[in-house]
């Protein structure tokens, strides 16, 4: 299926690598005013419905800083429950990544196949599936990340009542919360491991992933954090970032890392550059492309593996998606990473993101 992908583009000759600062410069398209509209249309206070709040937005293209502004910060009722609070946003303010964090992940991943600490037709240690007479034990890293694990979950955060709580929201926000890891695991298959039929989008198959990771790095949380800042953040000069863990050492890697526009940027130039940062190969050879390979349609975009594309394919455009709204854009053939932090209701996000194609298109001729 890689065949129909846009290569990635390599960091161009003589622009250098944000690991500390970001060289800028002036937007090349040919109505910089039509940019300045489209962006301030973003920060209109209040919101204009359906667009809703934008928090923050940076523009890297050819990788330099083209495009950034930010905004005041509201939150919702579940970044409430987080503890997040309403303020205005700077460049060294942090921001939630929500289900951002399921694409850090697969890096995260990527990281211990490139040591060849895992491969991907393996199946994860996860204990609660370790007898080879449990059906769960044909379940892959592949099946997992790919969204097609064939276990039973519920994902909704809006309009819930009578049908009960979600799992989802059992696991980030209810008695579950101790161990997410162990919660999602002990769900039951309903469809047959990595089939279509099983496609399935859940936040608890990422809390898998990242708990049977953890195992392979060792050391309990501190190991964790230690590997991510080693292998991942610090390589990058992603210093803001920072994961949440569970009361079990697990990194909530479906929906837990706070960090700043710019380095949510950070990482998708990363992802832009098939892994590469600096001269230095992080992840795999492929290993973008294993994540942005459309697979499953879904309500908006097509879900690869714990990344999306645009179901038209244009520009090759990939993405990182975050609950209300929550974006980092790589556009291949326009060498382009877009980030947009914000508050939109998922009903809303077809308009954001035509919004947001709009500024991208702006870049198209040049």
């Amino acid at each position: 299926m890689t065949d129909r992908l846009a290569p990635l583009p390599p960091q161009p000759a003589g622009v250098p690598w944000p690991t500390d600062e970001w060289e800028e410069a002036e937007p090349a398209v040919a109505d910089a005013g039509l940019l300045r509209d489209l962006v301030e249309e973003l920060f209109v206070d209040p919101a204009p419905e359906p667009l809703g709040h934008t928090h923050a937005l940076v523009v890297v293209h050819h990788g330099r800083v083209v495009a950034e502004r930010y905004g005041r910060r509201f939150v919702s009722e579940f970044e409430e429950l987080a503890g997040i609070e309403a303020g205005e946003m700077t460049a060294d303010t942090k921001h939630i990544s929500w289900s951002m964090a399921k694409s850090i992940l697969h890096s995260l991943v990527g990281t211990l196949a490139i040591d060849g600490r895992l491969s991907l037709d393996e199946a994860p240690p996860v204990p609660a599936w370790a007898s080879p007479d449990d059906p769960r034990s044909a379940i892959t890293w592949d099946h997992l990340l790919q969204m097609r694990s064939g276990l039973r979950w519920v994902e909704e955060y809006y309009d819930f009542g009578a049908e009960g709580v979600p799992d989802v929201v059992t696991m980030l926000y209810g008695d579950e919360r101790a161990d997410m890891a162990g919660f999602a695991a002990s769900f039951p298959l309903v469809q047959e491991p990595g089939s279509p039929e099983a496609y399935n989008y859940s936040s608890g198959a990422s809390n898998i992933v990242s708990a049977a990771a953890g195992s392979l790095i060792g050391g309990g949380e501190d190991g964790v954090r230690l590997w991510l800042e080693e292998r991942l953040f610090g390589a990058i000069g992603m210093a803001s970032a920072e994961p949440s863990f569970d009361d079990a050492g697990t990194f909530v890697a479906s929906s837990y890392v706070d960090a700043t526009a710019r380095d949510f940027a950070r990482f998708g130039l990363l992802a832009l550059r098939d892994g590469v940062w600096d001269g230095q190969r992080l992840l795999p050879e492929g290993w973008m492309d294993h994540g942005r390979t459309p697979r499953s349609p879904d309500e908006h975009f097509t879900h690869g593996a714990h990344w999306w594309a645009r179901a038209d394919g244009r520009w090759g455009l990939f993405l990182a998606d975050g609950f209300e709204g929550q974006r980092i854009y790589c556009v291949p053939e326009l060498d382009l990473v877009l980030v947009r932090l914000g508050k939109t209701h998922t009903d809303h996000s077809p308009t954001l993101d035509a919004h947001l194609t709009r500024i991208v298109e702006l870049f198209e001729a040049r």
